[in-house]
């Protein structure tokens, strides 16, 4: 049996790039998923494909900053599957503005979507796990929430994400609900990715002591520990997925300056 076995999960943002990832692995693993995202063709494929797999998947367009469309999730997941289990908050979004170029609108937009829309899932979602028996809550951050970014409402709305990953670790806990957060670095084959400033992949590259980006699968890989039984004293954790960029990108960069200067490659 998979890791998932007979459980339910929900992952928002699902219609490409780490959702997807995810909504592939934890299907091969036996959850039935419910798919949400703004995109609802890209959806509707990845449901099809999924289910001619032998998966149990189904779709919704979900604005994740909307109450009310939170409740319709939930009420989904419930009369289609039996209940919730698993609640990954991965919809996110990014202004690329500084504090000095920050439009209000974008602002609030960007903390809308990446930490009121979390903080909405879990409020409708920990009840129902609570009713299914418990069940794992995974906040995709960044490692943005870990260090500084130039970008104020990205950086402000990931670290806000990190802090109130904890408080729910906290206040779930008497209903067997665990919460924790990963924090992604540079990762290929997103969205973000795909639109990011000319350089800012191979800057990460360089930055990172592993040298390389990383892969949508291999934050769908952490995802799917989180969410499995594997992980069952598991709570309050922030885990980046960032090629060592957070423990050491600046003594890394360091040491490589240091070797350039000492050579008198540089001045």
């Amino acid at each position: 049996m998979g890791r998932l076995h007979e459980k339910v999960a929900i992952i928002t943002g699902a219609a490409g790039g780490q959702g997807a990832a995810e909504a592939r692995l934890f299907s091969r693993e036996g959850a039935s998923v419910v798919l949400t995202d703004l995109a609802r063709d890209g959806l509707n494929d990845l449901v099809s494909e999924l289910r001619q797999a032998g998966g149990r998947a189904i779709a919704a367009r979900h604005d994740v900053t909307d109450e009310a469309q939170w409740v319709d999730v939930m009420r989904l997941a419930e009369s289609e599957f039996g209940g919730v289990n698993v609640l990954v908050n991965n919809a996110g979004t990014i202004s690329r503005q500084g504090i000095a170029d920050t439009a209000l609108d974008a602002w609030y937009r960007t903390i809308d979507v990446n930490l009121t829309g979390p903080l909405l899932g879990m409020k409708w979602a920990a009840p129902v796990m609570r009713r299914s028996g418990g069940g794992s809550i995974i906040n995709v951050s960044s490692t943005a929430g870990l260090t500084a970014h130039n970008d104020a409402a990205y950086c402000a709305s990931k670290w806000g994400l990190r802090g109130l990953t904890k408080t729910a670790a906290v206040e779930f806990a008497e209903w067997g609900v665990r919460v924790n957060s990963i924090h992604p670095g540079v990762i290929g084959g997103t969205t973000f990715s795909r639109n990011s400033a000319p350089g800012h992949a191979e800057a990460g590259r360089r930055a990172a002591p592993l040298q390389r980006e990383g892969a949508p699968d291999e934050c769908a890989n952490v995802v799917l520990f989180l969410a499995s039984d594997e992980s069952s004293y598991v709570t309050g954790a922030e885990i980046a997925i960032d090629g060592g960029y957070t423990a050491g990108g600046t003594l890394w960069m360091r040491s490589k300056l240091r070797d350039a200067l000492a050579a008198g490659e540089i001045v």
